[in-house]
This record gives C-alpha cells, sequence and structure tokens, in this order.
C-alpha cells in the first residue's frame, strides 16, 4: 500500500493541527462502527483515517463539524436524578458532604502545619 505523507493530505485540510484533530475524530468515527472511505486493508485506524483525508473521498467539513460539536456538547443531568451536590435535600448526602469538608479542612491545616515546620527547620541552618 502506498504511504501517505502530511502533504497528501494538507490540499484537504487548512494545517497539519487541524490534521490531527481531523484524523483523531475520524478514527473516534470509525471505532464507534462508522463505515471506512477507503479500503482499510490490515492498516490501523489511524492510518485509515490518514488515507481517507488524502484521498478526497471523505466529507472533511462534516468531520470538522462533528469535532467542534463534541466539544459543544455538554452532559445534562435530569430532574429526576440524585444531586450530590451540598445542599441536597437528602439528610444522609448533607451529612456525607460535611464529613468530606472537615476531612478536607482538617487535612488542609495538617499540610499548613507541615510546610510551617519545615520552613522553621529551613531558617534555623
Amino acid at each position: 500500500m502506498a504511504r501517505t505523507t502530511n502533504s497528501d493530505t494538507l490540499p484537504y485540510v487548512e494545517s497539519r493541527y487541524e490534521l490531527g484533530m481531523l484524523a483523531s475524530q475520524r478514527v473516534r468515527d470509525l471505532n464507534g462502527g462508522a463505515e471506512p472511505v477507503v479500503e482499510p486493508g490490515r492498516d490501523k485506524l489511524t492510518v485509515v483515517a490518514l488515507r481517507e483525508i488524502a484521498s478526497g473521498n471523505l466529507d472533511v467539513e462534516a468531520v470538522r463539524n462533528e469535532f467542534i460539536q463534541s466539544y459543544k456538547d455538554t452532559p445534562s443531568v435530569e430532574e429526576s436524578e440524585a444531586s450530590l451536590e451540598v445542599g441536597s435535600e437528602n439528610p444522609e448526602l448533607r451529612a456525607f458532604d460535611a464529613e468530606l469538608d472537615d476531612a478536607v479542612v482538617s487535612e488542609t491545616e495538617v499540610v499548613a502545619e507541615e510546610a510551617d515546620d519545615s520552613d522553621e527547620a529551613g531558617s534555623d541552618e
């Protein structure tokens, strides 16, 4: 199989940075079950993605939009799901949150005391 180089793909993308982003998105698509637009042979998916871009048969604009949307999507929490945030209505969760806060505060105090002790030891020398 012929070797695909960056220069083969540059007519279809704006930069090498974009090439990396688009190829990684296409690999995720292929891992998710998308049909390759070139014959994959025994190549790894990263090579297949680069070959697809270089072939010109791949809709690069669609892959670009999909990549952008993948970073815009945020998971939403349904109201029916239990909330683990402080101030929850569940008294058990509030007690657990309070215990965590106490543990964090006490750990922070210990770290601060250790830092003070090491500063004092360093100034004695």
